[in-house]
């Protein structure tokens, strides 16, 4: 277990996870003429990913390097995640919603030279939402009912039936527009529109990506002429990284323990934004004895949300108690439904037919927060009888393949990191074999309208379920903990999306 030695209050939480911004120990120190002049960015990650396509996997840190780098899309998410134009200039959408028609961008190319233009963008689509797609989200494409290119700059989408997150989920990774000569390389070789160009990957250390002088967008150019993303696991070799130099920013800082000890440091500053990044304790809800709500709801209820945070990241993080989190529209605070209640727990036990509790195990992945989690939640478990071993996997390959694809667990811990992603719990199959028609009716009926009002208030009733019927443990939100030198700036200090998006990111001259 880790050692606490900050636990802010929940007020002081949620502040700092609405996207307060710390400055530790600040120390203004002059600049030379070579650090003024500097365009080059060594930049951290805890994960290395497993391929460079984001629409053919889907582990988010492929996005956290090529999304708005290499890759770009019709339209992108900004940084208070709102829907952007990009290589669609403009859309309007038909008064039934069932057709939406793109104005592209013209003279765009992609880093091979080919031209961006609506046959490519029909091709990006259909690669897409085709029988053989591997596409992570192709459920997004699956209303595309046919594809219509009248000119060059013009793509017409008619859909089967009104999809009301559509162009939402156009900004994503996975919905990226792909060069169609060289779309097949793009896990190792990605080819892209972006304002940078992929120039190196030494697997296992780094990946190099260079300015891409013929960017179509001037205004939104690279600052930087290169930028070198480097994979390093292990929280204390990030700290000493960003300490001696060799690292020019971690953005997303995996040990919330460690924060403090840049206190003091007068090259770097420290920041804590918002995420969306649910951590979640799934369970298999077609297996006993967690096909039964009761056993569930006893299980929530075990659970001290507030000492789970503390003990797994040090207090920095915002209890939730559905699939949601308070950036989200329509947010309810959900933590109150089945508060943790020792005692009923026990009761809804016995209730369930296990008055003596009962034995399971979670296989919990490496990131840090997992494991701390899953040992708080094993002793809170203990004290209603119910006996957890923890079972040590890796991510993504077997996790992905032991929970996602042969769903053999029990339970499992992870922090779900795409943003408005409750629908999970409506798909089939999904790893949580939780089946609910009327959650299913609700997901169906946020996509029949584009109103943002009434979107949310589904959402609301969406929560609602959840909540009661908790398919999953819901423990916290982590924030964004960034650490990056004090010269940088335009570093992303929230993540409404996984990113890191450098396009604007330049040294103070």
């Amino acid at each position: 277990m880790i050692e606490l030695s900050f636990a802010p209050s929940a007020r002081f939480v949620r502040r700092l996870s609405l996207g307060a911004v710390v400055s530790a120990g600040l120390v203004m120190t002059a600049m030379t003429p070579a650090e003024a002049a500097k365009t080059t960015l060594t930049l951290g990650m805890s994960v290395e990913p497993t391929g460079l396509d984001p629409t053919i996997a889907a582990p988010v840190a492929i996005g956290q390097v090529t999304w708005q780098n290499v890759f770009e899309g019709l339209v992108t998410i900004d940084q208070a995640g709102k829907i952007q134009p990009q290589l669609a200039k403009n859309w309007k959408v038909s008064a039934d919603g069932l057709t939406y028609t793109f104005k592209l961008q013209a003279g765009v190319k992609f880093h091979n030279g080919e031209a961006f233009d609506a046959a490519s963008a029909k091709f990006s689509l259909d690669r897409a939402r085709g029988a053989d797609s591997v596409n992570p989200q192709k459920r997004f494409f699956a209303s595309i009912a046919s594809i219509d290119t009248p000119d060059a700059e013009t793509l017409v989408l008619h859909l089967s039936a009104p999809t009301g997150s559509l162009i939402y989920w156009l900004g994503w990774p996975a919905s990226v527009m792909v060069a169609p000569k060289t779309a097949a390389d793009d896990k190792t070789t990605p080819v892209g529109t972006g304002p940078f160009k992929f120039a190196s990957w030494a697997k296992g250390d780094k990946v190099e990506l260079e300015k891409n002088a013929d960017y179509w967008d001037k205004d939104a150019a690279a600052k930087l002429d290169k930028v070198t993303f480097r994979f390093i696991a292990d929280p204390q070799a990030q700290a000493a990284a960003l300490k001696s130099g060799d690292l020019d920013a971690f953005p997303e800082f995996a040990a919330p323990e460690l924060m403090t000890s840049f206190d003091g440091d007068a090259r770097v500053v420290t920041s804590i934004g918002n995420t969306e990044l649910k951590v979640v304790a799934g369970m298999n809800n077609a297996k006993k004895p967690f096909d039964d709500k009761r056993v569930r709801q006893a299980l929530m209820m075990a659970i001290d949300r507030k000492t789970v945070i503390d003990g797994a990241w040090s207090g920095l993080g915002t209890p939730i108690g559905s699939h949601y989190t308070p950036n989200d529209p329509g947010y309810q605070d959900m933590t109150g439904v089945l508060p943790y209640d020792v005692e009923k727990a026990k009761a809804l036990l016995a209730e369930a037919g296990y008055p003596n509790g009962f034995s399971f195990t979670i296989k919990s992945p490496q990131m840090a927060y997992a494991p701390r989690s899953a040992e708080v939640m094993q002793a809170m478990f203990a004290e209603i009888g119910v006996t957890m071993t923890i079972e040590p996997t890796e991510f993504p390959a077997k996790w992905v393949q032991d929970i996602m694809k042969d769903r053999n667990f029990d339970m499992t811990i992870v922090a779900h990191a795409e943003p408005l992603d409750i629908d999970i719990y409506g798909r089939d199959p999904y790893y949580f074999n939780y089946k609910n028609p009327a959650f299913n009716a609700l997901m169906q009926k946020v996509q029949e309208t584009a109103d943002p009002a009434a979107q949310s208030a589904i959402y609301g009733e969406a929560q609602k379920i959840l909540a009661e019927d908790v398919p999953a443990l819901y423990l916290f939100v982590m924030p964004k903990l960034g650490v990056w030198d004090k010269k940088l700036k335009g570093l992303w200090e929230n993540e409404p999306i996984p990113s890191n998006v450098l396009s604007g990111v330049s040294w103070k001259e």
